[in-house]
């Protein structure tokens, strides 16, 4: 059966980006929000080391120059600055929704540092930093009379008139096609992580948007940029592989060889972390090498790390005691449709946010921990900028 629906504003994709742009359009809006699986199945659920803040003024051109760095320079400057200018707003945005960061004694947040940071910026929620912004905005969201969720709904096509879009059509869970007609549409599906055999992302992330985009001849932009996490969990399973966070690394754990001798600087950024990997396995002729915690407090791992800890003790490996086996994966995709500063395609009322997007803040190789953040940062831009108001600055 098809069925035809009028929203002011529709977002697909329940990430991070697509909840945060659902939280911050006008309230008076009527949205629609979708999602191909169920809510939990995104990826920024599975986010684990944290989320970067500008610390303060002097951390300004620090954080802008590691950001670059790591991006080979060649990152959009423009979109770094909007980005790292407004990171702290977005943070006490988070703990006002209900986000609980790790947090020191005196009440201030807890930072930690990953590689390729010159000092501790990232905040975190133990390693399920992920799971616990992306089901705190849940909540916010599902508390909004104005936005209707509907999980189990995949995006197949978008409805163009000229160069501009009206909406989309999907197909709901018991098979009807939705033609849903919308002023503005927002596009947050995702990365294309389901297109790897080893990745660390869901196998639903497979670039629904940006074939769509292709199709309709809007602009793309670096899609070879494809990073590589150094440290997932090796396994000879099929299907995604369970990360092992960057800030293991920047907490102490390091990485060794079969000879059990460490051949790489951990806090390098991931490409050059990566490549390390791959020269050693193929030197010694190994799958995988050693993640070794032995640097890492035993109460260290416990209180920071204790998802990955009970991962890996369900894997055979008590990381108190032995080294886990680790291999990297496909990990985020740093092209994608091509957006300006306000977060528009060159389609006319057409949007895209999150890795699903393209605004150049991580050049060539994402700096750890950006990820999260440039998500709601330009999230809000894009909603902003369909209510008409300037931006964040």
């Amino acid at each position: 059966m098809e069925k035809e629906l009028t929203y002011n504003t529709v977002i697909v994709g329940a990430g991070v980006s697509g909840l945060y742009a659902a939280l911050k359009l006008p309230k008076e809006q009527n949205i629609l929000l979708i999602c191909k699986e169920d809510l939990p199945s995104c990826d920024s659920m599975l986010a684990q080391g944290g989320i970067c803040v500008q610390r303060d003024e002097t951390d300004y051109d620090s954080f802008f120059e590691d950001t670059l760095k790591a991006g080979h320079y060649e990152n959009r400057k423009e979109s770094v600055d909007i980005m790292i200018r407004n990171s702290r707003a977005v943070i006490n945005d988070l703990l006002a929704l209900g986000v609980r960061f790790d947090k020191e004694a005196d009440g201030s947040l807890k930072y930690t540092r990953e590689g390729a940071h010159a000092k501790p910026r990232i905040c975190f929620h133990k390693d399920i930093t992920g799971k616990e912004i992306t089901e705190t905005l849940l909540r916010n969201v599902q508390a909004l009379p104005n936005v209707t969720i509907m999980d189990y709904t995949v995006m197949e096509d978008l409805l163009v008139e000229g160069n501009t879009c009206h909406g989309i059509v999907a197909k709901a869970e018991n098979g009807d096609i939705l033609r849903i007609h919308a002023e503005n549409t927002i596009l947050a599906t995702g990365g294309i992580g389901g297109l790897y055999e080893h990745s660390t992302n869901f196998p639903s992330l497979t670039g629904d948007a940006l074939r769509l985009a292709e199709k309709y001849g809007v602009a793309l932009e670096n899609m070879d940029y494809v990073q590589i996490h150094p440290t997932s969990l090796y396994s000879e399973k099929p299907g995604r592989h369970f990360l092992i966070s960057e800030s293991a690394r920047g907490e102490g754990a390091i990485l060794l060889n079969s000879k059990g001798e460490r051949f790489v600087n951990e806090l390098l950024p991931r490409d050059k972390v990566s490549a390390a990997i791959h020269a050693e396995m193929e030197k010694e002729g190994t799958k995988h090498v050693w993640l070794s915690f032995a640097p890492v407090p035993a109460e260290d791992i416990e209180n920071h790390f204790p998802n990955i800890y009970k991962t890996c003790l369900e894997a055979g490996y008590d990381i108190k005691k032995e080294p886990a086996p680790v291999v990297p994966a496909q990990h985020y995709f740093m092209g994608g449709i091509h957006v300006d500063r306000h977060s528009k395609t060159t389609m006319e009322h057409l949007y895209a946010i999150g890795e699903t997007s393209c605004n150049g803040v991580h050049g060539k190789n994402r700096l750890a921990s950006n990820s999260l953040l440039e998500s709601l940062v330009f999230a809000e831009k894009a909603a902003q900028h369909i209510a008409g108001k300037e931006g964040l600055e």
